[in-house]
């Protein structure tokens, strides 16, 4: 394993429980409709600990534990408990469904706390084993088309995240049963908490308060409806329901040791499988749980969260918008929608799925991905990028409440993208065509791609021809600039490039 991979696999574990997951309902995405929490280990929280017996100990003497119930439901109180109220509880073998009701009612009032809203409903929580999870989500098999998965292992292929010879949908499920901490289901209106070991039991409140959000934001907002067309619009979505869920779990976990009591992970909390992730997917999913947070903090601090919740009925719509808050204001900078014609010949055919739309749109955070990958993988040494380019650091440590900059030189200036997938036998190709603010910006992102060519092994035949002969990657590329447009055809062979696209 590489030494850059080794420690973006222990960054990950610091990571855990900066929950990720709700990305609306679209096949595009390669998610569900749940709002799930990507946590490569059990949440860990910044909490004071917590006594053998399971008593919690504050750091400093609380407020009495105790006041008196008010007359009518207010923030900060649920079911009998208060936000700073500490609870006496005995894990020695687990959390019992008493125990677990309590350590929920006292959540959902910290989270009103922190959100100033209130609850309308309560919210059932489930433990569910990290073993059981797993087998779920292998045992889960979608009953996709081959269309729908032609087209997924092509646009993650187009990614240099999943090579020709894997399945791209089994790849996002292994990702999941690995690195989910739990999720909240606006269909089942309930929360799943998934624990490490054999003993039933609350891995801190972390991933709970994160969950917690995306259930009173279901209850006052309502995220059943949200639905998106593309992996773009997906993660711009999401960088408003996650950036304010993980924003809410960061200012409720501060909370712990000086002001609340909290949960501590039990002893026998182990790690979530880190070592069976695909580093490049997870980077691809994690994007909305990086940048969302500060996307809302940038309109919260300007008009509190009144504003938030006006957001919630004009959502994002791109991730450059999340990336550059200020370009979701006023007068939006929104993407455009890119035209592109179809000119295949010689038997390709276009392939559209009838569970999606029939194009992709990866948007800016996608192609971050595509190149800061290059740091992780395991075909060659090096990186496209510099690590400082994609890891926000301060003082030497990565920033847990942003790691990751997506917002890099070779994607600035993103203005649309629209990718057409096409297949000829047991053969696929497609026809990736970006637009960019300026003749420059989309120049800067040619010479990139260039450089991630050659990353993958491949060697330049002909003018803007390129060829991968060996590899995951395997194939023929063409690459033209023109204007403010870069255009991007792929074909297993260089002969096959002009009769997947004739334009």
């Amino acid at each position: 394993m590489r030494l850059r991979q080794a420690a973006l696999l222990a960054l990950l574990v610091v990571l855990a429980g900066c929950s990720a997951g709700f990305t609306g309902t679209a096949p595009d995405a390669g998610t569900n409709a749940d709002a799930a929490t990507p946590a490569t280990s059990p949440t860990p929280t910044a909490t004071d600990g917590g006594a053998d017996d399971g008593t919690e100990t504050p750091t400093t003497t609380p407020v009495p534990t105790t006041p008196p119930d008010p007359e009518a439901d207010v923030l900060g109180w649920e079911n009998g408990y208060w936000a700073n109220e500490t609870l006496t509880l005995d894990r020695s073998n687990g959390l019992n469904e008493s125990e677990i009701d309590a350590v929920v009612s006292r959540a959902m009032a910290r989270v009103e706390v922190v959100r100033r809203l209130e609850f309308d409903a309560d919210v059932p929580v489930n433990l569910v084993s990290r073993e059981e999870y797993r087998n779920s989500t292998a045992s889960a098999s979608p009953n996709y088309s081959e269309p729908f998965r032609t087209f997924d292992n092509a646009k993650f292929e187009a990614m240099f995240l999943v090579g020709e010879e894997e399945d791209a949908l089994g790849v996002q499920q292994s990702n999941r049963g690995s690195s989910v901490a739990g999720y909240y289901s606006p269909a089942n209106d309930e929360i799943v908490v998934i624990y490490p070991g054999d003993t039933p039991d609350l891995p801190g409140e972390g991933t709970l308060s994160h969950e917690l959000t995306h259930a009173i934001q279901d209850q006052r907002f309502g995220l059943g409806g949200v639905t998106a067309t593309t992996r773009d619009e997906s993660n711009a979505q999401s960088g408003l329901i996650e950036g304010e869920a993980n924003l809410v779990q960061d200012r409720y976990m501060a909370n712990c040791g000086e002001g609340w009591a909290c949960l501590s992970p039990p002893e026998s909390s182990g790690g979530g499988g880190s070592g069976d992730l695909h580093l490049g997917i997870y980077i691809l999913n994690f994007f909305p749980y990086s940048d969302g947070p500060g996307f809302v903090r940038y309109y919260e601090q300007r008009r509190g969260w009144e504003r938030v919740g006006e957001m919630h009925d004009d959502l994002p719509a791109s991730s450059e918008q999340v990336i550059e808050p200020e370009k979701y204001a006023v007068n939006p900078d929104r993407p455009i929608d890119v035209s592109l014609r179809d000119s295949q010949s010689n038997g390709w055919e276009r392939v559209r799925p009838s569970e999606r739309a029939g194009y992709a749109t990866l948007g800016q955070s996608a192609m971050t991905a595509m190149f800061a990958y290059t740091l992780y993988d395991d075909y060659r040494e090096g990186g496209v990028i510099r690590p400082d380019e994609f890891l926000n650091t301060e003082d030497g440590q990565v920033n847990r409440s942003d790691p990751f900059e997506y917002g890099i030189d070779y994607t600035d200036g993103w203005d649309g993208d629209r990718m057409h997938v096409y297949e000829k036998g047991d053969e696929t190709a497609y026809v990736w065509k970006t637009v960019w603010d300026s003749p420059a910006e989309a120049e800067e992102f040619a010479e990139g791609y260039r450089e991630l060519l050659s990353h993958w092994g491949a060697e330049e035949t002909g003018a803007d021809v390129y060829r991968v002969d060996d590899g995951p990657y395997e194939d023929s590329f063409r690459l033209v600039v023109d204007g403010d447009t870069v255009t991007i055809v792929n074909a297993p062979e260089e002969s096959d490039l002009g009769d997947v696209y004739g334009g």
